[in-house]
């Protein structure tokens, strides 16, 4: 029901990030075994780890990267956060928009403040913003993680957000959580009494479970080469 209703409205969705993917350079970014230069970056080093994605973007002449949603992902190794189960988690349940710190975010659609926190764990999500949404008779949730702290001004549960208004912009590490500056962009379609907070990756096991809590994110973005 919500990937039908979510098609229906893709004309309509305002941009997440200030980008014309139809028109600006972008790279699609690859993060699982089968990107062999990984082997070579150490991904616990924030910094170093930064200098491989920002330097795969200019070797492009790009200024976003993207990608990620069902990817399965060898970098959240890099993370006692990813590994706390029997199975460690790495299937990423979102989109990443690679992009520099204190890039504008935008609300796709209208909404409310459904919650927010800072998951300050190294490698989660640092500050976090989680909006409610309504199509028709069908409530989802659209999760922005990554955040600048800053972020979370002013916020209050049930705060009403207008389609295209500015809500958030990229943090930096490590109160992003750690990571070279990103937004994690994820649907929802039940927060299983969660707030603030969400699993954006999850086991091997739980794969079909989650992407079907989690539909692609595409779906809004609308980002042409996914």
């Amino acid at each position: 029901m919500h990937i039908d209703l979510l098609t229906q409205y893709a004309p309509h969705f305002a941009s997440v990030i200030a980008f014309d993917w139809h028109k600006d350079p972008y790279v699609v970014l690859d993060f699982s075994a089968q990107n062999s230069e990984l082997e070579s970056v150490d991904l616990q080093n924030s910094q170093t780890f930064t200098d491989y994605v920002f330097g795969k973007l200019q070797q492009a002449n790009a200024s976003v990267g993207v990608g990620g949603y069902d990817e399965h992902r060898i970098i959240y190794r890099r993370s006692a956060h990813f590994q706390q189960t029997t199975e460690p988690r790495c299937i990423h349940l979102g989109i990443d928009i690679w992009a520099k710190a204190g890039a504008s975010i935008y609300a796709p659609l209208a909404a409310k403040v459904h919650s927010f926190a800072n998951n300050a764990n190294f490698g989660d999500y640092g500050p976090t913003i989680i909006l409610e949404h309504q199509l028709g008779e069908q409530t989802f949730f659209s999760l922005y993680g990554h955040l600048s702290l800053e972020s979370l001004s002013d916020l209050f549960e049930g705060k009403r957000i207008e389609k295209g208004q500015k809500i958030a912009e990229i943090g930096h590490f490590p109160i992003n959580g750690d990571w070279p500056p990103h937004l994690h962009f994820q649907l929802i379609t039940d927060m299983l009494g969660m707030k603030g907070d969400f699993p954006g990756v999850c086991t091997l096991r739980e794969r079909q479970i989650f992407l079907q809590l989690c539909p692609n994110p595409n779906l809004i973005l609308q980002i042409p080469k996914l």
